[in-house]
């Protein structure tokens, strides 16, 4: 997917929310008061890692949405924000398989490679890391599961597009829980006869879809690795009614909490569509889709902070679109 942007920013917050932070802090001295957060307190280390990208989610775009949601954003609870420049091995402008892959291997690659280097060499990603590190492990996105930023955690392939070869990597993983569209990729598949679904069952998933039950009234068994799909393909918009981000962000981390005796976790979310607004150059597609990614950040924030030892960031890949407000009015939230 080529993406559109002329600067390609991103705004970049980060929340640790640990429960045992002293009540008082010594005044700091004058060399480290001069460096970058040098006034927020220490923190323990933290347990669980949750990681959201808003996929094309630059600056404009957080501002639409808080124009739009009447000048409030989850957002604003981060006590540290920052910004950063993203740019592939191979382009000045990033597109999401790249910058995830960069997020998830630690190192810039190509634009439409899968978890692997400019030679396409696979590298472990931060989700299989933590795997063999014995924390719990969880995708959530509002695409498909297979595509670029999800599958970018989880899978190493050549080309973005490989979407039944990254589902096949689902099986070669141990991941706890995984959530988004894209059944078809498994159950009834192109390039050969496996019903990965099935598979799944047979290595003990609980795995369920939009299909069979309505995500609202599951009864999650926290001792079995768990797989949703929302979609047969790709999920609806916001604007069409789709609203699982919030409640399946929250699901996620409390499933993850308990599944493993809360010994910690990884959690990558992704709100997609916030790019695919940009993509049609579509105002409202954008600011609904930023909206109700800053609706799944409260819920992960009000977990953090229940939760004690939280570390969560929040991030994009890129921004989309080159999108830029128009006069509107901040009184009657109108963009």
């Amino acid at each position: 997917m080529k993406h559109l942007s002329f600067c390609a920013l991103a705004a970049v917050l980060a929340i640790a929310l640990l429960t045992s932070c002293p009540k008082t802090t010594p005044l700091p001295n004058r060399q480290a008061s001069s460096q970058p957060g040098s006034n927020i307190p220490a923190q323990p280390k933290a347990k669980n890692v949750i990681l959201m990208i808003g996929d094309g989610m630059g600056l404009t775009q957080i501002s639409a949405g808080l124009y739009r949601n009447n000048n409030q954003l989850h957002l604003e609870r981060f006590p540290v924000v920052g910004i950063h420049k993203p740019y592939s091995s191979d382009n000045l402008i990033t597109d999401s398989a790249a910058g995830a892959t960069a997020f998830s291997i630690g190192q810039k690659t190509y634009n439409g490679a899968i978890g692997v280097t400019p030679d396409t060499v696979a590298q472990y990603t931060i989700l299989e890391e933590a795997e063999d590190r014995g924390l719990a492990t969880g995708l959530v996105t509002t695409s498909t599961i297979v595509h670029a930023t999800p599958a970018s955690f989880i899978a190493h392939v050549a080309q973005r597009s490989m979407y039944e070869e990254i589902a096949a990597d689902f099986l070669h993983t141990e991941i706890d829980f995984f959530l988004g569209g894209g059944k078809k990729y498994f159950d009834r598949r192109k390039s050969d006869e496996r019903d990965l679904l099935a598979e799944l069952r047979n290595k003990g998933y609980v795995v369920s879809s939009y299909f069979t039950e309505d995500l609202n009234d599951l009864s999650l068994n926290y001792q079995k690795n768990f797989a949703y799909l929302t979609a047969d393909s790709d999920p609806l918009t916001a604007m069409q009614g789709r609203d699982y981000l919030k409640p399946a962000s929250r699901m996620a981390c409390d499933f993850l909490k308990r599944h493993n005796q809360d010994k910690g976790f990884f959690l990558m979310i992704e709100g997609a569509q916030i790019d695919w607004g940009g993509h049609a150059n579509n105002s409202e597609y954008i600011i609904s889709e930023m909206i109700d990614f800053d609706a799944a950040i409260g819920a992960v924030l009000d977990f953090a902070e229940a939760d004690g030892h939280t570390l969560v960031i929040v991030t994009a890949d890129h921004e989309t679109g080159g999108f830029a407000i128009n006069p509107g009015s901040t009184t009657d939230s109108i963009i």
